[in-house]
């Protein structure tokens, strides 16, 4: 159970990063402090059901963009979060593709990171064995 909760943090917590590296770095990105927290939710809802859904209907139709599921996914669920929040703002179709590229990258190391050193240093470490 520990172990769960360990993970969904660190998924939350790497999909924060992501969309804060966006935020911070493009300037048509926006994501209003105040609901930052919800944005992070429903983008982080979003990826863990549109990458399975995803994952198969490209299996099925286009195996050619399987190596880009994690960019498909990504796009999408922040469209659908721009939609649904207006707490959140890309902007322009570089923005789009840029933010795309940023929200895969920072969550990509974070994901990496944040259970090497922050949850390490708790003496928890998702996916590890042992402890938990």
């Amino acid at each position: 159970m520990v172990r769960m909760l360990l993970s969904t943090l660190a998924y939350l917590a790497a999909n924060a990063v992501g969309l804060l590296l966006a935020a911070t770095i493009l300037p048509g990105f926006r994501i209003d402090v105040l609901s930052f927290l919800l944005v992070v939710i429903l983008f982080s809802v979003l990826q863990a059901v549109l990458g399975p859904l995803i994952s198969r209907m490209a299996a099925k139709r286009l195996p050619q963009v399987m190596g880009g599921i994690a960019l498909v996914t990504i796009f999408v669920g922040l469209w659908i979060t721009d939609r649904l929040l207006s707490a959140m703002e890309i902007g322009g179709i570089s923005n789009w593709l840029a933010a795309t590229l940023l929200v895969w990258l920072g969550s990509l190391i974070a994901t990496i990171l944040l259970p090497i050193y922050v949850f390490k240093s708790l003496g928890h470490a998702p996916g590890a064995r042992g402890r938990a």
